[in-house]
Formats: structure tokens, C-alpha cells, sequence
């Protein structure tokens, strides 16, 4: 199977796709004319965050695709089955799985709450794990399909797990479901692989929880995780499985040279994200 150029008439099952990068994922999809299921829990606006599924949706058919807004919390497993029958009974099938919705708490072991500990192991990892594994029989009828997890590299670094070990057990336990599922899949010809930003990307958990406008400013937007996504999908799944991606690494391989595109603020320097490994170096202007 050679490489596509297009995402035309496939499916995508994204979860958290109400906004942020998930939606970005979804509205790339949609320009080449994808089918988008929006499996998140926003139904109705809420005071802090921008966007619901509908509202999503409505995006996805201006961009060219169609949309599928599904109310699902990744929790509940019978939400996550009937989510999934109804996107491959809608479109005709599966093509793509991004594992997207996370919960986050950067707080220290003492001040983590047993309730917040659960809801990020529930949504992260549990959920991932759910998630993919009831796509699975609909992936394995798909003549191209992917799954992917917005998770980090496996870099098992203290200065990592120190500060917020709670929430860092459950971003990487999403990555090691790409670790096993990844080779458990292989066979099938399902491509099961990771994605990361290098930076920290605009997002409603960078403005509310992590730095507020400031570090907003010194962010990416989420359209470089899009199209680093996009050029995931294209590629032959048999050809490449089981890799933690870094965005601008990716899309360097992928032939991509101007990175300025996707910054919020020209002339701001970038901010770090958490768990890229020191053995990741940024391809030469990137950062500039």
C-alpha cells in the first residue's frame, strides 16, 4: 500500500474534539473532506471553556467535512460502544482513532485529591485504553487505519514524575498503551503511535491552568499538531507504528521547513513542554 495524499471520505473517531487540539485534528480532517465523529462531553457552553460538540460540528461542515457530534464521556463504557457503532453505522466504517481527551493536575503528591488522581487515571489512561480497544474490530475492517494518542515519549526522567506525579502516571499511561497495543496491533496492520508538542500549544489548559495570556503568548498555536496528524494518517500503517512523535520533528521528516506560521505571537520565545526528552533536538530554525 502506497502513501495517500488525502483523508477524502475517511473516518476519524476523536475524543475531547469539542476544541483545542482535537478540534484542530478534526478541521484538518474536514478540508480533505473527512467524516469527523466529535466523541466529547461538552454539550452545552460552558462559562470557561469555548465550544461544544455542536459547535464543533458546525466548523467541521464549513471546512468541508461532515460532522457526527456524540455526547460521550470516555469514563462511561457503554457511552464509548455506542459512540463507535454509531460513527461506523453513520460513515460506513473506521478509518482513524485519536485519543485525545486528558484531564490534568499539576499539583504534588500531597495536595492531590484521591478524586483528582482517579478522574485523570479514568480519563487518561483508562480511557485511551477503553477507547481503543472497542475500535479495534472496526479498524481492522479499514484498509488504512490509525490510532493515535496525544500522549509523550516513554523519557522515564525523574524531573518528570517529581512535580506532579499523579498527572505524569497518566499522560504516560496513554503512552504506553502505544507501547503495547502498538505491538499487540502490528499484525493486523493497525498503526497505533503518539504525538507531542515540543512546545506548549494555545490551548484552554494553557490560558486557565498552566500560565494565563503570557504563556499563551509564547505557545504554538494547535495547528501544528494538526497537520503533523494529517501527515501521520497519510502514511502506509504498516509503515509506521509503535514511534512518539515530536510536531516539529515530524513534520521536518515530512519535508516542512517554516515553523514561524504556527507561532501565536511573532518574536516571543517559545516555551517548553513538559516531557520532551533532552535527547530531542528541534530541527535547525525551528525555534527562531
Amino acid at each position: 500500500m502506497s502513501d495517500s495524499s488525502s483523508l477524502t471520505g475517511k473516518t476519524l473517531f476523536i475524543t475531547g474534539a469539542s476544541r483545542g487540539i482535537g478540534l484542530a485534528i478534526g478541521l484538518r480532517a474536514a478540508r480533505d473532506g473527512a467524516n469527523v465523529a466529535i466523541a466529547a462531553k461538552t454539550a452545552a457552553p460552558h462559562p470557561k471553556l469555548e465550544g461544544t460538540i455542536f459547535t464543533a460540528a458546525e466548523q467541521i461542515e464549513r471546512a468541508g467535512g461532515k460532522a457526527l457530534p456524540l455526547v460521550v464521556d470516555v469514563r462511561d463504557e457503554e457511552a464509548v460502544r455506542d459512540a463507535l457503532d454509531r460513527t461506523a453505522n453513520t460513515f460506513g466504517g473506521l478509518d482513524i482513532v485519536v485519543n485525545n481527551a486528558s484531564a490534568i493536575s499539576l499539583s504534588t503528591t500531597p495536595k492531590t485529591e484521591m478524586k483528582r488522581f482517579d478522574l485523570m487515571h479514568q480519563i487518561n489512561t483508562r480511557g485511551t485504553y477503553m477507547v481503543s480497544k472497542y475500535a479495534i474490530p472496526y479498524l481492522e475492517k479499514a484498509e488504512n487505519p490509525h490510532i493515535l494518542m496525544l500522549s509523550p515519549p516513554l523519557d522515564m526522567a525523574e524531573k518528570w514524575f517529581a512535580p506532579h506525579l499523579a498527572y505524569t502516571m497518566a499522560k504516560f499511561g496513554m503512552s504506553l498503551c502505544v507501547l503495547g497495543l502498538a505491538g499487540e496491533l502490528r499484525s493486523r496492520g493497525i498503526a497505533v503511535n503518539a504525538l507531542w508538542p515540543r512546545t506548549t500549544i494555545a490551548t484552554a489548559a494553557v490560558q486557565n491552568l498552566l500560565g494565563g495570556d503570557a504563556l499563551m503568548q509564547a505557545s504554538r498555536t494547535p495547528e501544528i499538531m494538526a497537520d503533523a496528524a494529517h501527515a501521520l494518517f497519510l502514511k502506509d500503517a504498516r509503515g509506521i507504528t509503535g514511534r512518539f512523535l515530536i510536531d516539529d520533528t515530524f513534520l521536518a521528516e515530512e519535508g516542512v521547513t517554516e515553523f514561524s506560521k504556527y507561532r501565536v505571537t511573532a518574536g516571543v520565545p517559545l516555551a517548553p513542554d513538559f516531557f520532551v526528552p533532552e535527547t530531542s533536538v528541534a530541527p535547525p530554525g525551528a525555534l527562531d
